[in-house]
């Protein structure tokens, strides 16, 4: 909609312009008329399409020509709304200002002075307007009997506000190819179930969107009754086919109710050029430093019901011809072929539905821009009912208020992998979508793709880790190349150069960071030969306190194994945490981390974990040795009574200290099982309510 609208009057001397002006504003015929009025501005509150109307005068008596185009380039300014009104009379300016690039600009004639004949001048008219298609109407009027005037200045606003030439030619008696793009668009947004026809529910949803009020059942059926007298296949199923939404606004053009379409147009996003608003398509979104973007659960069940609506087989996955159905409201089609490399796909090639959002979470962090875009064309703001986009996207908190809190409520972790050429970072990101050495071999190089997006679970909380393969220039690494939550170093075990460039690598970039590292010895299904560097791989480990290398292999012949993206996942949520096992004996934690359970959802997992604790480890040392002590002090009290008493234990004094000690020890043995079993007992019931309260 635009914010004003500029009203140029035109014509010879002396046919009544300035009288025009005048009558509007006094509300009665002026006694005196000057050669030329001011510019007057009429309040939005008091226009009926409540929008501010400035109305300019021209009197060729004190004006120039080129004041005249001076007007004309005011008017013509795309930002601003503009009416040329001008006299029966003055055919030859018309003439020169259609000969001007004033496509956009559209014309009213207006009769003035209709008191002064008996019957109307429109028969000579309508030659005129039939020659030059500017012209949105014409309007016989009288300045002295006030006759029409308030119609004049309501229907040049109005030809401002929703003009007749983007939609219709009237040559060809129907609509322009551009309004039947953008309202073929509109109805398929609008057909939630994909069917082909509006049912009931869909036009009361459409016209309550579009009007703030429903249709009643009758009204409902007047219409279909409409389409289905001038339509054969107008109305299917009892629903308004494309062709009868088409035919239905054209019919409102042909009658002169064209903001009917234009209102419909300019809900679903659309300019007065007919193309989607550089507003509607990117709201404003704030994103402050160290912050990242994500959908948030509204826009998730959003993508859920775009997914069902074009899935039509019902087989969880997007056949091309489907995929290609879903992006038909789109200008063109954002998804190459790189994509079904990026996510996962069924063994036809398919997206799956996993697949599918987890490409909508990888547009969204990376580039949360083009993802409102997107959802622009898909028309969340309003199946969703949401004020625009943006209202789909949460916009996490600062890593640093993560580090601080020991926590984080964010559900998308990047990991950006590095690795000297040939070392396997490619099998290992397509490995991550379940794809073997054999099914890697048959992806083409022009659609190779250097991220890989899935889900993980850590500690039953499913998690969408995002591996990103860096470009091996060692010497031109930007930002983002080093901006990640964990970092992955990967080398080739058969390679015997391969681990230097990993090395140097954290060396230049890692080593006084405090973003977590992992080493990936990969190929680790060929011989292991001896690294040309310094030290070995685990040395280099356990001196810069990292992990050991985790062995991967994607050369198996079913999918390759998930555990290494588990723990990939569950450092990048725990930096802190990590950071502080660094500081603790470092060889214990890479036992530790050898055994560590992976699966981190079932009951026996969650119990194992817990166990093996650091916490629970140093409260049963601590409780051992407390009561190992007491022991021994009981053991010496006993000797000292015994040597006054029991002379015959003086001469073995140790068979009383052992007898004790062993004493003490089954005590604090058994008050040892006791903690842990009451421990295990509560971990079981905790577990056991989890299950229930998922179930519910």
């Amino acid at each position: 909609m635009r914010k004003d609208v500029r009203i140029l009057l035109v014509g010879e001397p002396k046919v009544g312009k300035t009288s025009l002006i005048m009558s509007l504003v006094s509300e009665e015929f002026p006694d005196v008329v000057p050669y030329r009025a001011e510019e007057i501005t009429i309040p939005a509150d008091v226009t009926p399409e409540r929008v501010p109307t400035h109305i300019v005068d021209y009197s060729e008596a004190e004006q120039t020509d080129e004041q005249l185009f001076q007007e004309i380039s005011k008017v013509s300014i795309p930002n601003k709304g503009a009416s040329w009104c001008i006299s029966s009379s003055y055919c030859l300016l018309i003439t020169l200002l259609c000969g001007v690039d004033i496509f956009r600009v559209p014309l009213i004639l207006v009769g003035n002075k209709s008191d002064l004949v008996e019957h109307s001048s429109m028969e000579t008219i309508l030659p005129i307007m039939n020659q030059y298609s500017e012209i949105e109407t014409c309007v016989e009027c009288s300045a002295k009997n006030l006759k029409n005037i308030s119609e004049l200045f309501y229907y040049a606003q109005k030809a401002v506000l929703h003009p007749t030439g983007p939609l219709y030619c009237p040559e060809k008696k129907d609509m322009k190819p551009l309004c039947v793009k953008a309202l073929t668009r509109i109805f398929k947004v609008s057909d939630l179930d994909n069917d082909g026809n509006l049912n009931d529910n869909e036009l009361n949803f459409f016209q309550r969107t579009c009007f703030n009020t429903p249709l009643e059942p009758q009204a409902l059926e007047d219409v279909k009754n409409v389409v289905r007298k001038n339509l054969i296949d107008g109305v299917c199923d009892n629903g308004l086919t494309l062709k009868g939404f088409l035919f239905l606004h054209t019919l409102f053009i042909q009658r002169g109710r064209h903001e009917t379409t234009w209102t419909v147009l300019r809900r679903f996003g659309y300019d007065d050029d007919l193309e989607l608003n550089q507003d509607y398509l990117f709201p404003p979104l704030k994103i402050p430093p160290d912050c990242t973007t994500e959908l948030n659960h509204n826009a998730y069940l959003f993508l859920q019901s775009v997914f069902d609506k074009h899935d039509k087989d019902r087989d969880c996955a997007l056949s091309p011809e489907e995929l290609r159905d879903l992006f038909d409201v789109f200008p063109y089609m954002p998804w190459g072929p790189d994509v079904n490399n990026t996510v996962c796909t069924n063994d036809q090639g398919w997206i799956t539905y996993q697949g599918y959002l987890s490409q909508w979470t990888l547009t969204t962090y990376l580039d949360v821009q083009r993802c409102l875009e997107y959802f622009g064309y898909l028309g969340y703001s309003i199946i969703a009912e949401q004020e625009s986009q943006a209202a789909g996207i949460t916009v996490t908190r600062d890593k640093k208020i993560d580090l601080q809190k020991k926590q984080t409520q964010r559900s998308v972790f990047r990991c950006n992998v590095f690795g000297d050429i040939g070392s396997g970072k490619s099998g290992f990101l397509q490995a991550f979508l379940g794809r073997n050495l054999m099914r890697q071999k048959t992806i083409k190089e022009e659609h190779r793709s250097y991220y890989a997006i899935n889900t993980t679970y850590v500690y039953g909380q499913e998690k969408y880790l995002l591996l990103h393969e860096v470009f091996p220039d060692f010497d031109y690494l930007s930002d983002s190349d080093l901006a990640c939550d964990i970092v992955c170093l990967v080398y080739d075990v058969s390679n015997p150069y391969s681990f230097e460039y990993c090395a140097k690598v954290f060396k230049q970039y890692f080593m006084d960071s405090k973003t977590p590292c992992m080493m990936i010895a990969a190929k680790s299904d060929l011989p292991e030969v001896k690294q040309m560097y310094g030290c070995s791989p685990l040395e280099f480990c356990r001196r810069h306190k990292m992990p050991p290398p985790q062995s991967f292999t994607c050369n198996a012949a079913s999918a390759p194994n998930r555990d290494i993206y588990t723990k990939l996942t569950t450092m990048a949520m725990y930096p802190k945490i990590y950071m502080h096992l660094l500081t603790a004996d470092v060889i214990s934690y890479h036992a530790r981390l050898r055994c560590m359970c992976t699966c981190n959802r079932c009951t026996f997992c969650l119990c194992q974990n817990f166990l093996n604790s650091e916490l629970l480890q140093t409260v049963r040392a601590k409780l051992y040795a407390v009561r190992l002590n007491m022991s021994q002090l009981s053991a010496c009290s006993v000797i000292r009574s015994s040597i006054f008493s029991q002379c015959s234990f003086l001469c073995d004094p140790s068979l009383q200290l052992i007898h004790v000690s062993q004493a003490d020890l089954k005590s604090s043995t058994f008050w040892l099982r006791a903690s842990v079993g009451a421990t295990v007992f509560a971990v079981l019931g905790f577990a056991m309510y989890r299950v229930l309260l998922k179930t519910r």
